[in-house]
């Protein structure tokens, strides 16, 4: 049972493993949150009550649309159970990256999503959110809430410092700047940038232009996010081709399918690594020191 003076972190079930190092981080106590699926599709949620007054929610929002149901369940359920200060704590925040509509009658989700969010809770922090026409994360986690968006710029740096020491980072894309920049000053390595042309969801042309020459060098490629890896599959094809002596990966957010890492290893990606923001078999940089130092800072734990 928790306590119910103490701040306590929930989680559902299948992130434990993620909520409970960060619970650990922070010297709260941590409990999961039941859910069960009714057979037409609806979730019963079930939440460990007596709560104290101070709750971290920790929900990673891959699969979003039946995340953000089960987040808006338990978020009005803690609130029926007295909790007056809900941090909802999303590594990974989904809808980010449709911020204007690109043609008429186009939901922006970014806007629909972080005013949704914003609603329920006192606090929401996450980690690198796909923001690129917007600065900062309380213009799109709107309603009141303290928005706060950590980057894991500084652990991934070091993680490649330790793997790859002797690398030349690319960005493969210009909306991967601001991510490669941070990274490449955290490893103390120099940086390009190359630049893309979408052909639909899932066809890309990449171009390299200036930046640091990878010709006889290791490459890796750095950018917040890989969903399909078509963006850093092309990427480390053009390295490859301009005499790269190998490629390898890193992303804060993971969410491609076991079908897309066979394609980047045909593409000519070595080894692709991820952080823990979404639960992926490429983890390798745990954010649970990160986590736990940003909601202190800001004073949430």
């Amino acid at each position: 049972m928790l306590s119910t003076t103490l701040p306590a972190l929930l989680h559902f079930g299948d992130q434990a493993q993620p909520a409970q190092r960060l619970a650990q981080a922070l010297g709260v106590a941590c409990a999961p949150i039941e859910t069960r699926r009714f057979p037409d599709g609806e979730t019963l949620l079930r939440l460990p009550v007596p709560l104290p007054p101070r709750v971290l929610l920790f929900c990673a929002l891959g699969a979003p649309d039946a995340r953000l149901v089960e987040v808006l369940l338990a978020s009005r359920t803690a609130r029926e159970h007295g909790v007056s200060h809900l941090t909802l704590v999303a590594p990974y925040l989904c809808y980010m990256r449709q911020d204007m509509a690109f043609r008429p009658g186009e939901a922006v989700s970014q806007r629909i999503v972080g005013g949704f969010l914003g609603g329920l809770f006192d606090a929401v922090l996450t980690v690198d959110p796909h923001l690129h026409r917007i600065d900062r994360l309380e213009q799109a986690v709107t309603g009141g809430a303290q928005a706060v968006a950590l980057t894991a710029a500084a652990p991934i740096g070091a993680f490649i410092a330790r793997t790859v020491p002797d690398a030349v980072l690319v960005g493969p894309d210009e909306e991967s700047a601001q991510w490669v920049a941070a990274v490449a000053a955290r490893a103390g390595r120099p940086f390009a940038v190359f630049t893309k042309t979408r052909h639909g969801d899932r066809e890309v042309d990449v171009v390299a232009e200036g930046g640091a020459p990878v010709d006889g060098r290791p490459v890796v490629l750095v950018d917040d996010i890989a969903s399909s890896g078509r963006t850093l599959a092309q990427a480390a094809r053009v390295c490859l081709a301009a005499g790269a002596s190998g490629v390898d990966a890193i992303v804060t957010h993971a969410l491609c399918s076991a079908a897309d890492l066979q394609a980047l290893s045909a593409a000519g990606v070595a080894r692709f690594w991820s952080s823990d923001a979404l639960e992926h078999p490429s983890n390798a940089v745990p954010l649970a020191a990160l986590l736990a130092a940003g909601l202190r800072e800001h004073g949430l734990a």
